[in-house]
């Protein structure tokens, strides 16, 4: 008998695991599987979203150990991971923003599967595994801004909980199971404290072994060559003759690209979080504060626009109707479109569609930076009325530039671009409305624009019409009779002329 070293040992041990799990098997299938040779940088992307999430894992673990998630400790639970735990805040950055790389990786991911045509037969479930599992990281990045539960948090959830509100019949029993009860409260936090850690990193890891064992059945797609169509009924055998004849194992061939590009990704995370820091928490949440302008991480900014610049009067519709069947229509896209032209040359559609989504996520991304639709909150205090449109007016006009301040117009029209940008700038109204037509439109309202009829006083009313008629762009001469001619009893004040160069700034 020999002796047994504890190399042997070691050995035997590993056999005898081996034999009973197969693990070694897998190992050896997954790392040493032929790829095709022409399988070059395009494919880095969904290793590089792999190692994001493993970050996610990692770090959530982690940040679990110091995180309070209940509605009375939550925010504070933050702050001292960010203030008193070592490198806790370099631990929240890091977390923070690879969940936003992992999405991004994602995205680029599915955008050049697309372009490639790599859904086509026989790779229909890995596509479908690949844009549930887009959801999922969605749903990741979502709840995981919820869990600062801060003033950002709060109202980004009552936005949501309106959405669900909107849904007929069921809306009421959609808003109770988001929220966990009628309102905002500890139990919302909790649900969604249960969803980001427990259920969707579990899909997600379904997802992704599901995504990785489809990928291993039916291989790595080859780089799309023109004239050579996916034909169903010869693909299969076609392929693994190619790939048994030229394609390379994954390691070292393409692993060694992949663990380039990920290391790249990598060193960009952490410069990134270093410099940044970490996100939030903002502002303590105050339900009484209804000046706020809630607004989501950067890189749900896109859905932020998008749902801020709805028609009003298909806003509804749009919100509950276009989301499924946008992701229905994904989901099919495979089986819609399983065979054919690969090569983005003859797939020009396929391109345009990719172009136009490319530059509408970024203008609405841009859009949602500034969000001009939203009011200025804090105009009426600190954007002061030029002096320009206060010079050489009646009593009248300048208790009508107060109104104008006092009643927070100035949150939503700007005069010469100063103030909110909600509703058209005013520095030519005059030239634009009667004085009966804006004294309807205050009185009643219109478009976005609330009615303050009830709000304004007869004589407030008429002072604040008495100053929007004044607003004539600095050009009254060219322009048509309108308001400034109809204001009542102006005739009867004296124009001042000495001072010449004030009358003509007007």
């Amino acid at each position: 008998m020999s002796e047994m070293t504890p190399k042997r040992a070691i050995f035997d041990a590993l056999n005898w695991l081996d034999e009973r799990t197969g693990l070694f098997w897998i190992l050896r299938r997954s790392v040493f599987h032929r790829v095709p040779r022409n399988a070059k940088w395009w494919y880095v992307f969904g290793s590089a979203t792999m190692m994001f999430f493993t970050i996610q894992i990692v770090t959530g673990i982690v940040l679990a150990m110091f995180y309070a998630p209940s509605a009375a400790q939550a925010y504070e639970s933050l702050v001292y991971i960010n203030e008193q735990v070592p490198f806790g805040w370099m631990l929240r950055a890091m977390h923070g923003w690879s969940s936003n790389a992992m999405c991004l990786m994602m995205l680029v991911h599915m955008m050049q599967v697309f372009l490639h045509g790599s859904y086509k037969y026989p790779r229909e479930l890995t596509w479908v595994a690949g844009v549930f599992l887009c959801l999922t990281t969605l749903g990741l990045a979502f709840t995981g801004q919820i869990m600062r539960w801060d003033a950002d948090a709060y109202w980004g959830l009552g936005i949501g909980a309106a959405i669900m509100d909107r849904a007929p019949g069921i809306g009421n029993q959609l808003r109770a199971v988001m929220l966990g009860g009628p309102q905002i409260s500890g139990a919302t936090l909790s649900r969604f404290f249960a969803l980001h850690v427990f259920i969707l990193p579990g899909s997600a890891i379904a997802l992704i072994g599901f995504h990785l064992y489809s990928v291993l059945r039916q291989g790595i797609s080859e780089m799309p060559k023109a004239g050579e169509p996916v034909v169903p009924a010869t693909y299969r055998k076609e392929y693994e003759e190619r790939t048994h004849k030229t394609g390379v194992p994954f390691y070292p061939d393409a692993a060694r690209r992949d663990m380039v590009f990920c290391g790249a990704a990598l060193i960009v995370l952490i410069g990134i979080a270093a410099w940044f820091g970490p996100m939030g928490p903002g502002e303590l949440p105050d339900p009484t504060i209804i000046e706020a302008s809630p607004r989501p991480d950067g890189l749900f900014l896109w859905i932020y626009s998008a749902l801020a610049l709805l028609p009003p009067a298909s806003e509804t519709f749009l919100l509950l109707a276009v989301p499924p069947v946008a992701i229905a229509f994904l989901a099919a896209i495979p089986f819609i479109f399983n065979r054919g032209e690969r090569a983005p040359s003859q797939r020009p559609v396929s391109v345009l569609i990719v172009v136009l989504l490319c530059t509408a996520i970024g203008v609405l991304t841009w859009l949602g930076m500034s969000s001009p639709w939203g009011p200025k909150m804090d105009a009426w205090t600190s954007t002061p009325t030029a002096v320009q449109y206060l010079q050489q007016r009646t009593p009248l006009e300048l208790q009508g530039a107060l109104e104008f301040q006092f009643a927070q117009c100035r949150n939503c029209h700007a005069i010469d671009d100063a103030g909110g940008q909600r509703g058209p700038d005013l520095t030519d109204v005059a030239t634009r409305l009667s004085w009966d037509q804006l004294m309807r439109q205050i009185q009643q309202g219109g478009g976005n624009m609330p009615a303050y009829g009830k709000a304004l006083s007869s004589s407030e009313m008429q002072a604040l019409v008495a100053f929007l008629s004044t607003l004539d762009g600095g050009d009254l001469a060219a322009t048509l009779p309108g308001a400034l001619e109809q204001q009542p009893a102006r005739d009867a004040v004296p124009q001042a002329d000495a001072n010449p160069a004030a009358n003509s700034s007007r």
